[in-house]
């Protein structure tokens, strides 16, 4: 009797990660932290305790009490509610800094990969002057020009972002033409551009998905400290950055002010990181190979 056709490596890895892998914990733990900064973000969106940009001296560096949770700052600002419209801030920043990389990066890389010879090199020497950018210089540079704005950092930090893309990207395209498919798909007169869309950019999907995750969390980090710095987020829009720049005047009085959205910081850049070790673990069929 006929046991019917064999099932593709694709089916045999989808059926690997459903059935016979277990759920890393660090994708538990990045998924929750993510979670708990998403959902604050979207509730900011209805509702805080207080409007984030009012001021109260009367109760002004007062700790924890009824009707301020967090305690209020230098000029008596409801430190959760800022808080919860920081987490807006920010990931508006990751959203789009990712973003901007992801759809500049990735073209890149997928051309140095598939092209090779002159064109990859000159690709790859370019995103070598780039890294010589890093995103607090050019941050830096567009201030001069425009001023400092969310706008400057999440472009500083997107730009900075692109060549890091553009190599994950290209080493997945590697790989990839190697495949047998791939060679197949060229020996019947596909296009370069019908074998990026149906085979490559597929293939490198998963890469990508996970550098986005890490990028994300290192987005996070580098808007925070763009923002402490001045050269970010203007003073009338609350992020954690800027929290923790304006927790400096009083950082010894109440060190509070600062560890608030330091926590803030560290537990959004660990989530995003386990995130992204979690997902490359679950989505990398080899790796469970390799234990």
């Amino acid at each position: 009797m006929s046991s019917g056709p064999p099932a593709s490596p694709a089916a045999h890895r989808a059926h690997g990660a459903r059935g016979g892998r277990r759920v890393d914990a660090s994708l538990v733990v990045g998924t929750v932290l993510v979670g708990l900064v998403v959902v604050t973000a979207l509730v900011s969106f209805v509702w805080t305790p207080h409007p984030p940009g009012l001021t109260d001296g009367s109760v002004a560096l007062r700790g924890p009490m009824a009707g301020y949770p967090l305690g209020t700052d230098r000029l008596g600002q409801d430190e959760l509610s800022r808080l919860m419209v920081g987490a807006r801030t920010t990931l508006l920043v990751g959203i789009v800094a990712v973003g901007l990389a992801a759809v500049v990066g990735v073209p890149l890389g997928v051309l140095a990969g598939m092209r090779g010879g002159l064109v990859g090199r000159l690709v790859m020497r370019a995103n070598d002057l780039l890294l010589a950018f890093p995103a607090l210089l050019l941050a830096i540079m567009l201030a001069a020009v425009r001023g400092g704005s969310t706008t400057v950092a999440m472009v500083a930090i997107g730009i900075a972002s692109i060549p890091t893309f553009a190599r994950v990207t290209r080493s997945g395209v590697l790989s990839i033409m190697q495949r047998e498919y791939v060679m197949a798909a060229r020996s019947a007169g596909r296009t370069p551009l019908g074998i990026a869309v149906h085979h490559v950019l597929p293939g490198v999907a998963n890469l990508v998905i996970v550098q986005s995750s890490v990028a994300f969390g290192m987005a996070i980090l580098a808007e925070a400290g763009l923002s402490y710095l001045g050269v970010g987020t203007p003073p009338d829009v609350p992020s954690w950055g800027r929290m923790l720049y304006d927790s400096q005047a009083t950082l010894w009085q109440t060190p509070r002010l600062a560890w608030i959205p330091g926590l803030a910081i560290a537990l959004a850049v660990l989530g995003f990181n386990l995130l992204g070790d979690g997902l490359r673990d679950l989505l990398d069929p080899t790796l469970e190979d390799r234990r």
